[in-house]
């Protein structure tokens, strides 16, 4: 419940290092709970157990926890988090459920991860295919989602995944955005749901008043790092909405994508109405490519890849006085900012790449104040995106799409 203190007991049972994160609670003042190993803390040794104390002091809505140690959450390491607010929502509601979008592959990751670092030339490596789980089971599997004709529902939905992409539909039924990122949102009619790793949305769906017919929805999961393959890349996983059993299955006309409404970042407004911070300083940040002698793919923010320290960064920053105002004491791999205490930083973000990027800000939500173009997208099949601009009151959330050749 909004205000509660979160207490977390970890014990781990692993035969390596651990730990973990809220995905999306701010840790003002706490941040030594924030979770990721070496940065904020060193990771949990195996056998030993640390305790989180998390305060959600004004924070509500739709969270998740996952691993923040050695690619863990890329193994499963997570589950949702929801915290309950004590006013009246943006629209009020009979029930709420909640539904959970995970990418699954086999075997782990630092297994797969060895075996492309050992290929002399990983450009003959058969790309890794992953499936998709919804609510933790194989897509097509899910058990149906039962609908009572006439109520309105709240689908808290969290796109708990590593690499791939969501679209989510329920052909038949509109949708209307409250939430986006645990932050509420003024109401947004949309038809679908487009959902990149680490977001979360919650939408209101009020279910038809007559019981005739039972619906489809759709999920799509697909990612841009790996090439298309019939049958595996993407995939799309359909369950049932039921309004009754035994009830015939209503036949929806099939509308592509670019014919349907999907909320853009820029788009959504905050339903707290504060309007855009002025701001103190702006930083700049692209997306780049690399390839090693291998042709091993790295994608990095800047000219160089972030490197792990042997000192978490915070340790750093609360041990050197006066020198951790100088970003050359975290090491030059860090690519390490250093910003001033309630400085406003409008952050631009360009990806000039191939690939979508997810960028999740620890500790902070930020305002998505701009979308738009970026680079040459004629080497993808994308249509031409617009530039977008926020309303008065541009939305706050912790994790923002940055997709190929736009920026944000």
């Amino acid at each position: 419940m909004q205000g509660d203190t979160l207490v977390i007991n970890v014990h781990n049972s692993l035969d390596v290092y651990t730990s973990i994160h809220v995905h999306g609670l701010l840790n003002n003042g706490t941040n030594y709970y924030d979770g990721p190993d070496m940065v904020t803390q060193c990771g949990i040794p195996p056998g030993e157990s640390f305790t989180y104390v998390l305060e959600t002091n004004n924070q509500f809505g739709t969270f998740w926890i996952h691993g923040h140690t050695r690619h863990q959450e890329a193994d499963g390491f997570y589950t949702p988090l929801i915290i309950h607010s004590r006013k009246q929502p943006v629209i009020v509601y009979d029930e709420e459920l909640l539904m959970t979008f995970e990418d699954w592959y086999t075997g782990e990751f630092y297994v797969r991860q060895a075996y492309i670092d050992s290929l002399n030339d990983a450009r003959t490596l058969t790309p890794y295919y992953s499936k998709a789980l919804i609510n933790g089971y194989d897509g097509n599997k899910t058990a149906p989602i039962t609908f009572v004709p006439g109520k309105r529902y709240r689908l808290r939905i969290i796109c708990m995944s590593i690499n791939n992409w969501f679209k989510f539909r329920i052909p038949g039924h509109r949708m209307t955005v409250i939430e986006a990122d645990g932050v509420e949102s003024m109401p947004l009619e949309v038809d679908g749901l487009s959902m990149g790793p680490g977001q979360r949305y919650s939408v209101i769906v009020t279910a038809h008043d007559l019981a005739d017919f039972n619906y489809i929805y759709n999920v799509t999961s697909y990612s841009r790092f790996i090439t298309d393959q019939q049958g595996l890349q993407p995939i799309v996983y359909t369950g049932l909405i039921k309004y009754k059993d035994g009830a015939p299955t209503k036949n929806i006309p099939v509308v592509s994508d670019n014919q349907l409404v999907w909320p853009e970042e820029a788009q959504l407004q905050a339903h707290d109405k504060q309007p855009q911070l002025p701001v103190d300083r702006q930083i700049g940040l692209t997306v780049k490519r690399f390839s090693n002698i291998h042709y091993v793919p790295f994608s990095a923010l800047g000219s160089s890849l972030y490197k792990s320290v042997l000192v978490p960064t915070l340790y750093t920053a609360l041990s050197m006085g006066e020198l951790a105002k100088n970003s050359s004491v975290y090491g030059p791999q860090t690519n390490a900012y250093v910003l001033k205490h309630l400085e406003v930083v409008e952050i631009v973000i360009n990806n000039p790449a191939i690939e979508d990027h997810t960028f999740h800000f620890h500790g902070h939500n930020v305002q998505v104040i701009e979308t738009g173009p970026f680079g040459n997208s004629s080497t993808i099949d994308r249509e031409p995106v617009p530039r977008i601009l926020s309303g008065p009151w541009p939305m706050w959330r912790d994790t923002v799409q940055v997709r190929a050749f736009e920026f944000i």
